[in-house]
């Protein structure tokens, strides 16, 4: 046999599960009101590893959040409980869904469906592994319990026979608790060894599936071989060539073929894999220059320009998601923290006799949108370059494709569409998704944000689709001066040369970002953890972990992981108190030496691992991370 190619042998299996978690129905009320505080557990072979915000007084909640689990290849079953919050006492469990491995596999592009809750039984809720070591000694009547046990059977009864092993904790008072069991068919022709998972008493009577509602569940396995990095240059360049070349043919190319044959099922995947492609590589404006221009030479109607979740479309999308979620958080987080605290009430339904109730929520609907519009019109410096020069272009081929004077407002268009449309108002609208909240909104709250989120909306149409709801014409005094002033932004927003995105990562040789340079530099004789600035860098992954750092000569108290908002990018891991704060404290990637999982048992929290990276002394410094899953070592490749 040939010897294995040594790229094949570096190579590093990915096991991720997507799981989106999107809506109830029809759920049991558990609460004396005759409703439920319903929110979600997810655990992977029966460990906790997510869990959704809580949805308030609904007996259908909509959650809508997504979570992509790094999993161990080994992994058994993905399960999802869905329970009822209580302020007082333990949280009541309504019911769950369990799914196999097998069952997930089995559905090469995902399941996508509704699901009927499952009653939780708690001889059903088993967990762990258990290693046996079994082996037919034949000839033998007086088995004894050491490590091994001995049976002997006859010889034509190892191929029909069973070992059943079954694990109990046992109580002095009361009966005994059932843990789980194993069952382990005999062959006599060669010895078992392994390590089996625990399986519950099997039911015996047909669970009434359906009774205690459904939750619209979507999943999907994703398993890959990853090859180092250089193994993937040629498929990078062969993508990369009408970026650096552009006077090719576009039809031929690559890209254009790639564009052409993803559907619409798999379309944003591809699109959040290219951006971040192109965002390593410099290459990102581009690489969206490129794609819109294929888009907008299939466009004959300005009306409908970006109006489909195309290719084009969806990367744009994902590289607003990148590059300037830093920048949404600086724009609305301070009205979004105002409208959770006042939880004011807002409303304008019912009769004449609550004129007063309608002026008031007026007042107050035209002070949050106010506070709102003057945050992104004062928001020109803080947005970061390289998103200043992507608009720029985008503008730009706009004006070439439609440049009669009739279609000036599409220019503008093409950009709000962009800005307001999928980017400052499904923020306002779901807070928690874009991690300006850790919490869903209650009733009360989640009806403000709607209703600033569609007055934000109209004011990105520009008027040229006006609301139609009759509660918004009274607020025509507040928007169509907010349209003037979101012109003048944007004219604003794209005052920009365009060399500079080369410096941004926009183009040409990839640069590190002010916020690299920065700590390449605090970090040269003194503590490997150094404070600066951010700088536009290119974010991979982000979320809230706890982490500690080791200090020596001192001990691990149990209390010592502080929860800390982590950004890891190509060139840093960053961490900081919260999203928003101006300064971060940064390990660049260049000084990383290893990144080890921690053995179980070395802390209180579960699935530690510890990041080792060394200062410009040589000195090396230790990080500690608690990961939300844990990972086989393999995964940290």
């Amino acid at each position: 046999m040939s010897p294995q190619p040594p790229q094949f042998a570096a190579m590093a299996k990915s096991t991720s599960l997507h799981c989106r978690l999107v809506e109830g129905k029809e759920l049991p009320a558990k609460d004396v009101s005759g409703s439920s505080d319903p929110y979600c557990v997810v655990k992977v072979d029966n460990e906790v590893v997510a869990r959704t915000a809580t949805v308030w007084r609904s007996l259908n909640p909509f959650w809508g959040e997504e979570f992509t689990l790094r999993l161990p290849s080994s992994f058994h079953s993905l399960t999802i409980y869905v329970l009822d919050e209580d302020t007082i006492g333990h949280d009541d469990v309504i019911g769950k869904v369990s799914l196999s491995r097998q069952q997930i596999s089995a559905q090469p592009r995902g399941i996508d469906s509704w699901l009927s809750l499952a009653p939780v039984h708690p001889d059903q809720e088993v967990q762990g592994e258990i290693h046996l070591e079994v082996q037919v000694i034949k000839k033998t009547r007086f088995p004894h319990w050491n490590e091994v046990l001995e049976f002997e059977l006859a010889e034509d009864e190892p191929g029909d026979s069973v070992l059943s092993v079954e694990v109990w904790d046992w109580d002095i008072v009361g009966k005994n608790d059932f843990l789980g069991q194993v069952k382990v068919p005999l062959d006599a022709s060669r010895p078992i060894e392994g390590w089996f998972q625990l399986l519950p008493f099997p039911s015996s009577t047909e669970e009434p599936r359906g009774q205690l509602g459904s939750l619209r569940l979507m999943v999907r396995l994703l398993e890959d071989r990853v090859l180092p990095q250089h193994c993937y240059q040629p498929l990078i360049q062969l993508l990369a060539e009408p970026l650096r070349c552009p006077g090719q043919p576009a039809a031929g190319t690559a890209l254009a073929v790639l564009e052409e044959v993803t559907s619409g099922d798999c379309r944003q995947d591809v699109a959040t894999k290219l951006v971040k492609v192109f965002l390593a590589q410099g290459l990102a404006v581009p690489f969206l220059d490129y794609i819109i221009t294929r888009e907008l030479a299939r466009t004959m109607d300005p009306n409908t320009l970006f109006r489909s979740n195309s290719l084009a479309s969806k990367s744009v999308e994902q590289f607003l998601k990148a590059v300037g979620l830093p920048y949404l958080h600086a724009v609305l987080k301070p009205v979004v923290n105002r409208i959770f605290e006042e939880k004011k009430r807002i409303s304008f339904k019912g009769s004449l006799s609550e004129a007063q109730v309608r002026d008031s929520s007026l007042e107050l609907l035209q002070g949050y949108l106010g506070d709102t519009v003057d945050a992104i019109v004062g928001s020109v410096d803080k947005c970061p370059l390289l998103m200043r020069v992507a608009f720029k272009q985008l503008r730009r081929r706009v004006e070439e494709r439609f440049p009669s004077p009739q279609h000036e407002e599409v220019q503008y268009f093409a950009i709000s569409g962009f800005l307001f449309l999928r980017f400052f108002a499904p923020a306002v609208l779901t807070p928690k998704l874009f991690g300006l909240r850790e919490q869903h909104a209650e009733p009360r709250t989640g009806r403000t944000l709607l209703l600033l989120a569609k007055a934000l909306q109209s004011i990105g149409n520009l008027g040229l689709q006006p609301g139609k709801e009759s509660w918004m014409a009274p607020l025509h005094t507040v928007l169509l001066p907010s349209i003037t002033r979101v012109r003048a932004f944007l004219d604003s927003l794209i005052d920009v040369d365009s060399t500079q995105g080369a410096s941004a990562g926009g183009g040409g040789t990839t640069k590190r970002s002010h916020c690299s340079q920065t700590m390449a530099t605090a970090t040269a004789g003194e503590g490997m953890v150094s404070v600066a600035p951010f700088g536009p860098l290119a974010i991979i992954k982000e979320g809230f972990l706890h982490a500690r750092e080791a200090k020596e000569h001192s001990l691990l108290p149990r209390f010592a992981f502080k929860k800390r908002y982590f950004w890891l990018s190509t060139q840093a891991l960053s961490y900081s108190k919260s999203p928003e704060c101006q300064e971060r404290s940064c390990i660049p990637v260049g000084h990383i030496r290893a990144v080890e999982r921690v053995d179980e048992g070395t802390f209180p929290q579960p699935h530690v691992m510890q990041v080792v990276a060394q200062d410009g002394t040589g000195q090396l410094h230790t990080t500690y991370i608690q990961c939300k899953v844990g990972t086989s070592p393999s995964q940290h490749h």
